[in-house]
């Protein structure tokens, strides 16, 4: 029986299983899903989870159950690319004849001494649950500090902002604004929003340092009571372990198949690929369906068939009832309710889809 190995069960590769598990999957062929929960996140709402507006009971998407899947629960150590074999935390290794590598990402602290340590996270299912745990019990009127103003920093600054109107937070970022990778316009709603919602934000930060209940901007001594780092993101350590090409941030180089060019057996999904645009759920959503394709074609004995990924837009939410949008209909800006109403939608269609 041949081995068809899914390593993680995010938005790319739950995709690919699903799509695969639609189609006709040779006989001689097991599909082997592994992760090290037992069932999906939806990342891209952790931020609510940390803030404690929902439950993790409704972040999970319950894996598929199929004759030809077998499902295997357990942390990645290595792979060894050059004998086929995966090796865990525990338990034994795992043999493969064609796998993809969809583990995600962690998070980018920059050599910054103490962030690792001491700051909280929203990367992991378990690490946004510490998070959450963390935030839940500062007492009244106690300080957070979220670093990077990107859109994680954002929309958690903006959920703990309904969730806890008692405490005092602010948003640092390096730059001028948050959201600097999108229009000026929108970035003014989200700096006006923060204003009349008491979130404070504040600009050409640079943090050198984390300690307990402290945080360095330059040498100037930040007293807090959580830091939550939300400063950027990198392939997980497996990857990173990796000897094959990889770009600037780190991802797999990879040809027109998604395959690493000297393992053609090897396809890479999600913020592990080296893709010409940044990481996100519907990226991965999108690369995961067109590796399905491929993979179809090739066990048909067809020529697969490729086509540029086209993203649909991002949306945003600040709190649960304002978000904001950029990328729909030639690059309309989106504000107010219609696109948080919009990125309410996505949740529920992606829960419908996955489950």
């Amino acid at each position: 029986m041949k081995k068809f190995v899914i390593l993680g069960g995010g938005y790319g590769g739950l995709t690919i299983v699903n799509e695969l598990l639609d189609k006709s999957i040779p006989r001689d062929t097991e599909l082997v899903l592994v992760d090290r929960m037992p069932f999906q996140g939806l990342k891209t709402e952790y931020y609510s989870l940390a803030a404690g507006t929902v439950s993790d009971f409704e972040l999970r998407v319950t894996f598929p159950e199929h004759d030809q899947l077998t499902r295997r629960f357990g942390e990645v150590t290595s792979i060894d690319l050059d004998a086929r074999i995966i090796h865990f935390k525990e338990g034994d290794p795992l043999l493969y004849d064609q796998l993809v590598i969809g583990l995600g990402c962690t998070d980018r602290f920059h050599n910054t001494p103490g962030a690792e340590e001491f700051s909280c996270t929203i990367q992991s299912f378990n690490s946004t649950r510490r998070t959450y745990m963390r935030l839940n019990e500062i007492n009244p009127y106690g300080s957070v500090h979220i670093v990077g103003g990107g859109l994680s920093g954002v929309e958690i600054a903006a959920e703990l902002r309904e969730s806890r109107p008692d405490l005092n937070i602010s948003i640092m970022d390096r730059g001028e604004r948050v959201l600097s990778s999108f229009p000026q316009r929108l970035s003014a709603y989200v700096h006006e929003w923060f204003k009349e919602h008491d979130v404070n934000a504040l600009s050409r930060v640079s943090v050198t340092r984390v300690e307990p209940n402290a945080i360095y901007n330059h040498d100037d001594l930040i007293q807090t009571d959580a830091v939550v780092w939300t400063a950027g993101i990198q392939p997980v350590k497996v990857v990173q372990d990796l000897s094959i090409a990889k770009d600037p941030q780190g991802r797999i180089v990879v040809n027109e198949l998604y395959q690493i060019p000297n393992h053609t057996e090897v396809y890479v999904v999600g913020d592990c690929a080296s893709l010409p645009f940044s990481p996100s759920a519907q990226a991965a959503g999108i690369q995961g369906e067109q590796i399905a394709h491929i993979v179809q074609a090739i066990w048909k004995g067809e020529k697969p068939q490729t086509h540029a990924i086209k993203l649909r837009g991002t949306l945003g939410s600040l709190g649960k009832k304002a978000g904001f949008g950029y990328g729909f209909l030639g690059g309309t800006a989106l504000r107010g309710r219609i696109p948080r109403l919009l990125k309410s939608g996505v949740l529920w269609k992606s829960k419908r889809h996955f489950g």
